[in-house]
C-alpha cells in the first residue's frame, strides 16, 4: 500500500501576483494546463493512489477543477484552512486523521521528478518520525538551507542560513502522523520550524535526490517548469 499524500495549497501565493489574485497558485496555467494537473499525474506515474490537498485561498476553484480525482486515476479529498491561515504544519495537524499513521506532505507549488517509492523505503528503513528530501543545490535555484553529510542532516534552518549549508529542502517529506500532536490547530505554524526542530533533536532522517526540483511559487520557476513540461511533450 503506497503512502497518502498531504499537498499544502493554502498558501496566498503573494509572490506571484498579480497572477494568483483570482486562481489559487496551483491553477497556474502551464504548458497549457493548471499546474495541478501536472503534479497528480507526476504523482500517479510514480504508484499514489490518493491525495488530501490541504487548501485555503481560492481552494474551491482548485476542488471544482480537480474534482475527486477520478480524471487521475486516484482518490482526491480537500482540508479546507478555514477563515484562519493555519500555515504549513498547522494544516497538517488540522487534517488529523484523514491522513493516516504516516504520509507524504508536499508542496503545493512543487514538481519533484524523483522516486516516491525509494523515499517512502528510506523512511521506514530509518526507523525515525520524519524524512526530508534533500538536494545539493549549491545556492543555485533558491537559497540552501540543510547541511548534510554522509547521509544525514546535520542542521537546516529556513531563516538562518550559514556556509556550511549547501543543500536545500527538496520539498517532499514524509512524517508520522503522532510528531504533529504538539501542533496547535488554532494559531498558524509553519512546516520548515517542525523540521528544524527534529532536525536539532536527531529525528530527521534524510533522503538526497539527484534530479533538480520545478517550482511554481516564482515568476522564474513558472517560465522553467513550463520550458521543461514543453520539452518532455515534443521529446
Amino acid at each position: 500500500m503506497t503512502l497518502p499524500v498531504a499537498i499544502l495549497a493554502g498558501g496566498l501565493a503573494s509572490r506571484v501576483r498579480p497572477l494568483t489574485e483570482s486562481i489559487p497558485k496551483a491553477m497556474l496555467p502551464i504548458a497549457g494546463e493548471p499546474f495541478a494537473f501536472h503534479q497528480l499525474r507526476l504523482l500517479v506515474r510514480n504508484g499514489i493512489e490518493r491525495v488530501v490537498y490541504l487548501v485555503g485561498h481560492l481552494g474551491e476553484l482548485l476542488s471544482a477543477a480537480v474534482g475527486d480525482g477520478s480524471r487521475f486515476g486516484m482518490s482526491v479529498e480537500y482540508v479546507f484552512d478555514g477563515p484562519e491561515l493555519r500555515g504549513t504544519a498547522g494544516a497538517i495537524a488540522h487534517a488529523g486523521p484523514l491522513l493516516g499513521d504516516e504520509f507524504f506532505a508536499l508542496y503545493g507549488d512543487s514538481y519533484l521528478e524523483c522516486d516516491y517509492r525509494a523515499v517512502a523505503a528510506a523512511y521506514r528503513q530509518s526507523g525515525k518520525p520524519a524524512l526530508m528530501t534533500v538536494f545539493a543545490n549549491e545556492g543555485r535555484w533558491d537559497v540552501s538551507n540543510v547541511e548534510y553529510a554522509d547521509g544525514r542532516i546535520l542542521a537546516y534552518d529556513k531563516r538562518r542560513c550559514s556556509h556550511r549549508m549547501r543543500h536545500i529542502d527538496y520539498g517532499l517529506g514524509v512524517f508520522r502522523r503522532d510528531v504533529f500532536d504538539g501542533i496547535r490547530v488554532d494559531a498558524p505554524a509553519d512546516l520548515a520550524d517542525l523540521y528544524r526542530d527534529l532536525a536539532a533533536t536527531g529525528q530527521l532522517a534524510a533522503f538526497e535526490v539527484a534530479s533538480r526540483f520545478y517550482e511554481v511559487g516564482s515568476f522564474t520557476g513558472i517560465e522553467e517548469l513550463g520550458r521543461h513540461l514543453s520539452q518532455e511533450s515534443a521529446s
